[in-house]
This record gives structure tokens, sequence and C-alpha cells, in this order.
């Protein structure tokens, strides 16, 4: 085996900054508008274009795009709200802001999605009316298929949020055999998305919410906006140009005209990102091709986005903290939430999740993001395959 240098530390995921984009941003901070200014917009109809929904909202973070969504949709202290426990908290805790009272159901040992039978029997066994609503996850950057789901939420009168904060430029593949965009909005109700540093698309903290529905469309402007109206025909009075409304509670979750440029200029390259990603899921699939390591999902999963490359391993502390030693640090997507502290003093059931636990107890996501080089990946495999030919 050829012996490659140590590069230096390669984390699980990064974000992506050129000269472009850097050249974007300080054109912005010469420019008039630092906040809300005319990128926000431009940003919103780009990605909406890049979706294909009608209507795009920019928010400040992914958690706030989960929460204004669940508002929009009339989460309360009287709402139920189904989830998965393989997501990071904000999933459910965005629910838990509005007072819903959030519920698991187990996973799909073969992707590690949500099960729509764990949803079903869950549904069955109560009462119709008792859940309001559904929060599914594109986990990793692997597309649910959301068409099935929405007959099971039509037919029990639920919302659905699609959380795809993994998976822009994804799809999965509908009944009639056409791709399916995460985000477009034609079977969730609302979806969201993150542009944290980690995920495809970095703004530094920055979120979106897509939706084909134009009232909850106008109810997210408001919702992000501390519940305050300008436009005239819904104010109650009219005082002059200057006279606003707040008609409601909202949140100060606007998204800056700085970090929305930068979300433009990434944008431009997300395709780009889409290919890289799906060539580094090849290059690990060769190399564990013959190994005990077994990939989560393989770079031929149709409409996989791939934030994430996962593998199962049984000794997954021990690698975990070889690699760690050789400068590469994995991460593990993720401790499920029932097992939280929070979320086991919310349970009200003795209901057990045991195909996430068996996923939890396995997982490594490695390295995986546009800029990691052949050297790098080639280096982290060979300390994967050096920590299997260990002497035992």
């Amino acid at each position: 085996m050829i012996t490659l240098p140590k590069p230096t530390a390669i984390p699980y995921g990064r974000q992506h900054i050129t000269d472009e984009d850097i050249r974007a941003v300080v054109d912005t901070l010469k420019g008039d508008w630092l906040t809300q200014g005319p990128a926000v917009r431009q940003f919103e109809e780009a990605f909406a274009k890049y979706v294909d929904a009608p209507y795009a909202v920019a928010v400040n973070n992914g958690t706030a795009a989960l929460h204004l969504a669940a508002m929009a949709l009339g989460a309360d202290h009287n709402s139920k709200v189904i989830t998965t426990p393989i997501t990071f908290a904000a999933s459910a805790n965005a629910m838990r802001y509005c007072g819903s009272q959030v519920e698991f159901a187990d996973i799909d040992p073969a992707t590690a999605l949500i099960d729509i039978q764990s949803v079903w029997k869950k549904l069955q066994s109560a009462e119709k009316g008792t859940y309001a609503g559904m929060v599914l996850v594109d986990f990793a950057g692997r597309a649910v298929d959301l068409e099935a789901f929405r007959k099971l939420a039509d037919e029990f009168g639920m919302w659905i949020i699609e959380d795809a904060c993994h998976a822009p430029g994804g799809h999965f593949i509908d009944s009639l055999d056409r791709p399916q965009k995460c985000g477009n909005g034609r079977f969730a109700d609302l979806s969201t998305f993150s542009f944290h540093p980690v995920k495809h698309i970095a703004c530094g903290e920055g979120g979106m919410i897509t939706t084909r529905s134009r009232e909850l469309y106008e109810k997210l402007l408001v919702l992000r906006t501390h519940g305050i109206t300008k436009a005239p025909e819904k104010l109650h009075e009219n005082h002059g140009g200057w006279y606003y409304e707040m008609q409601q509670l909202g949140y100060n979750y606007r998204l800056t005209d700085i970090q929305c440029v930068l979300g433009l200029s990434q944008l431009s390259r997300a395709e780009e990102g889409l290919a890289k990603r799906r060539a580094i899921a090849l290059r690990y699939d060769e190399a564990f091709r013959d190994s005990d390591l077994q990939p989560l999902y393989t770079a031929d999963a149709p409409g996989h986005a791939f934030h994430l490359y996962v593998i199962q391993c049984r000794e997954r502390k021990e690698l975990y903290q070889w690699l760690r030693a050789a400068g590469i640090y994995t991460q593990v997507h993720y401790i499920p939430l029932h097992q939280m502290p929070y979320y086991q003093s919310q349970n009200r059931t003795d209901e057990k999740y045991p195909h996430a636990e068996a996923y939890y107890d396995q997982c490594l996501s490695l390295p995986m993001y546009p800029s990691l080089t052949e050297d790098e990946q080639a280096y982290v495999i060979q300390k994967i395959k050096e920590f299997e030919s260990r002497p035992s």
C-alpha cells in the first residue's frame, strides 16, 4: 500500500468560498443595502426557480424556516406532529416552539428515512384528527417519497412540512416515473432549507421556505417580520405612507442582503457541487465494495443530493477515534431524538424505535464536500483500510 502524506485536518463537511463569492459580498458592503434590500428578493426568486416552486421566503436559518412553516400551518398546543427520530433536533424543536406535541415514527432500515408503514400504524391506532401534520426529513440528501405520504396525509387530514435541509437539488421518482424536486411543493405544503456552512449552499447562516400556496406565502412574509405589514389592502387603517400595522405576533427571522448575495453566488454553482458530491460518493463506493463497512446509500441512488456519505460500522467508536487521531473528523448523524433527555421527559408512551436505534449504533458520516480533493479522499480511504486490516 502506498502511504499518503498526512494532510491538514479533514472535517466531515465544510463551506467552499470562491473569489466570486467574496467579490459579491464586498460589492454589497460598498452598496446601499445591507439588510432587507433587492438581493433578498433576487435570491428568493432564483432559489424558487432552482427547486421548481412558485414561491420562496428567505429567513435567517433553517430552524427559523421550520418554526415559521409550523406557525403558518396553524400548529399550536392542540396539535400533535409526527417526525423521524433520525434528524437534527430542530425538526422536532420547531414544533415544540408552537406548543405542539411531537411523536416519532421508526425509520426504514434500508434508507434511514421515516417509514411510511410505521406512520400508518400510528395513525390507524388513533382517532381521525388526532394528528395535525408530519415533518418528513430528506435525510443525508435522500428524498422522501412525498407522493406516498401525501396520500396518507390527505386520508387523515394532515399537513406536510418537508425538511429538505440536506437535499437542495435532490429529487425522488414519482408513480409516473417523473423526477420530483425537493422543495417543489407538489406534495408538501411547505418545504424548508438550510444555508449553514456545511450544507450545499452556504450563507454563513440562512434558510428558505418554498411553497405553491399563495396564502401560505403571504403568511410567511408577515410572520418573518414581527407580524408587521404595510400592504395597503391589508391595513385596518391607513394614516399615510409611513403607516404599518402589527397584526399578529411574528419574529425577526429576516435574512440580510449580505447573506443573500453570497447565497446567489453559491447557488450559481449548485449543480457543479452536486456533481462533485456524487463523484466523491462513487469513489467511496468503489473503495468499500468488498469491505465490511457498508454505505447507507451508494452513488447510484436516484436523486440523492449527498449532503452526507454514511457508512455503517460495528466498531463505530473505535473507527471514529482511529480517524480522529489521523486528523480526519467524522461525525454521527444522528443520536435518535427520542433518546434525548428532553424528549424522554415529553414522552407519553413506551413506544420503541428499534430500527432507529440499530442505525444509530453503527452510523458514521465520512468527509463529504465539493472541495474535498482526490488526495484527501484517498487518505481517508487509506486510513479506513488500515483500520480494517489492523491486528485483532
